[in-house]
């Protein structure tokens, strides 16, 4: 339809079975609430969160969903990643296990103080360069 918005990420959310569109969705929107201003985009074939660079991604597979933060990010929360598999950005949220949301958010957080440092480093070296 002519002038319709289109969504992406919600055409891949909607592909699912109902549990994990349950999981994607919260996750979409703790994101969202956690990332004003963040663009959503699908980028190596996933929901993707731009926020002067990729934020955070995230995909569904057969057995997990899969969050990616950022090495940093794994490292900074590794204790309290304990619990799930991870590798050096990623980490695997087994479907029909409880996720912990509050973990979601700080990373989240954390990612988007990331971005904005970079964001203003960036700035003023290009005013200093001016």
């Amino acid at each position: 339809m002519p002038g319709a918005e289109q969504d992406p990420i919600g055409d891949y959310i909607a592909a699912f079975p109902e549990s994990e569109r349950r999981n994607m969705e919260e996750l979409r929107k703790i994101i969202l609430e956690e990332a004003p201003g963040a663009t959503q985009r699908m980028s190596y074939g996933m929901p993707t969160f731009h926020l002067g660079e990729n934020l955070v991604h995230f995909a569904c597979y057969a057995h997990h969903m899969g969050f990616y933060p950022t090495p940093k990010a794994i490292a900074e929360f590794a204790e309290e990643l304990s619990g799930y598999k991870t590798s050096k950005g990623a980490i695997q949220f087994p479907l029909g296990r409880e996720i912990r949301w509050d973990l979601v958010r700080k990373m989240v957080r954390f990612r988007v103080v990331e971005a904005r440092l970079k964001m203003e480093a960036k700035r003023v070296e290009t005013r200093k360069s001016s």
